[in-house]
């Protein structure tokens, strides 16, 4: 029974035309589009080395560890990426109000403050910078801590600090760089409307899943009414159905993999697998959120196609799809939004693969799909349970 229903669901879906081309042929389309707007921006170059500006204080001495990381990524070499010029705020305001920085920062005790004229590249190159040197700040204090318990332990422990920071903070410090320049091989600025391109495809998919599912309804088919009345096992009905589903948003997937590898000639790195696999996990978030929007909208199949694709071109949008800084904007502003929003989740996994050596935050994004597929898994099968026919 399970086989019977994958297979007719297979047929049902594969005569929808409207269906297949939003699945299919839409992001091919709109990728084509992508590449026609952007083949003129798009180069493939270096980093530029960023001006900015450092507020002398206080706090900025104390903070040895962001001071000396800073530091290095200001010498001139191949790794150089700052240009800092040491100032007052005032100094560092008026340099940033005449464009001779693309923006400062400020030590307020032991946080850092960035300030930009506007969102942008710069700003969130700045950003990530700032969080990748918290990070080994973090690891210095870790091993520090560690040291001492180890020589307690060993009962040579003279309580004297300043020696083992040093040693552990030079150790992490001359560790092979923080920052890797990966753009002469695949960087483009524009990625990020690739990537919210397959992520708007796996949404674009919960369409696929709320159709299949209104057959399964009393109240939207006939066919529905024939499976409510039937005595065959409708969670396997479901289940059936949902594979089949999923089977057609993979193929759509996979073309559009193929489209813009070969055709559009994007390249997604050496990290090829990972991004498959969060594009994967992506899709069944976009077939778990059809299947809700299909078990809670009490309403006709035109205004539950019209909420998903809302749903999918804001989420889209959130995400940068529209203007390529609007994701960090949101980041930065409103965070809230993009720790809900799935489009936002996938992009984010697929952004961190290029600018972090560790998994950690790619997994963060990979977590978040699953718990979000849970949610609309639970929210779904209550509103079916939940559902009664006075009559069919």
């Amino acid at each position: 029974m399970f086989w019977h229903n994958v297979k007719y669901s297979w047929k049902v879906l594969f005569h929808n035309r409207v269906l297949l081309f939003w699945t299919f042929l839409f992001p091919i389309l709109l990728g084509t589009f992508f590449k026609m707007a952007f083949s003129d921006i798009e180069k493939k170059e270096s980093l530029d080395i960023i001006s900015v500006a450092v507020v002398r204080s206080s706090d900025y001495e104390n903070n040895v560890v962001m001071k000396e990381a800073l530091t290095q990524l200001s010498i001139e070499g191949e790794n150089q990426l700052f240009d800092i010029i040491y100032s007052s705020e005032e100094e560092a305001t008026q340099q940033l109000q005449d464009g001779d920085i693309e923006g400062y920062f400020k030590f307020v005790d032991d946080q850092v403050q960035i300030v930009v004229n506007q969102s942008g590249i710069d700003g969130t190159i700045m950003r990530f910078v700032i969080d990748e040197i918290n990070g080994r700040k973090k690891i210095i204090e870790s091993l520090v801590e560690q040291q001492i318990q180890d020589r307690i332990h060993e009962g040579n422990w003279d309580g004297i600090m300043e020696p083992i920071i040093e040693e552990v903070k030079n150790n992490v410090l001359q560790s092979k760089a923080n920052i890797k320049d990966a753009s002469s091989s695949n960087m483009s600025y524009t990625m990020i409307e690739y990537y919210t391109l397959i992520a708007m495809a796996c949404l674009y998919s919960s369409m696929i899943a709320m159709f299949i599912t209104n057959y399964k309804l009393a109240n939207m088919k006939a066919v529905g009414k024939r499976i409510v009345v039937s005595p065959s096992h409708k969670i396997s009905g479901l289940f059936g159905s949902f594979v089949a589903s999923y089977l057609v948003g993979a193929i759509g997937l996979f073309l559009l993999f193929l489209y813009t590898i070969f055709v559009l000639k994007v390249d997604y790195g050496n990290r090829l697998w990972p991004v498959i696999l969060i594009a994967c996990i992506g899709l069944i978030a976009g077939q778990m959120l059809g299947l809700s929007v299909a078990a809670l909208i009490k309403s006709n199949e035109n205004t539950k196609t019209g909420v998903l694709v809302a749903l999918s071109m804001f989420g889209s949008f959130l995400s940068g799809m529209m203007g390529i800084t609007m994701k960090y904007v949101i980041d930065t502003n409103l965070p809230i939004l993009n720790l809900v929003n799935p489009v936002a989740m996938i992009t984010d996994g697929l952004y961190s693969l290029y600018y972090y050596e560790s998994f950690s935050r790619y997994s963060f994004d990979l977590l978040s799909l699953i718990l979000f597929s849970l949610l609309m898994i639970i929210v779904s099968f209550r509103g079916l349970r939940r559902q009664q026919y006075d009559s069919i």
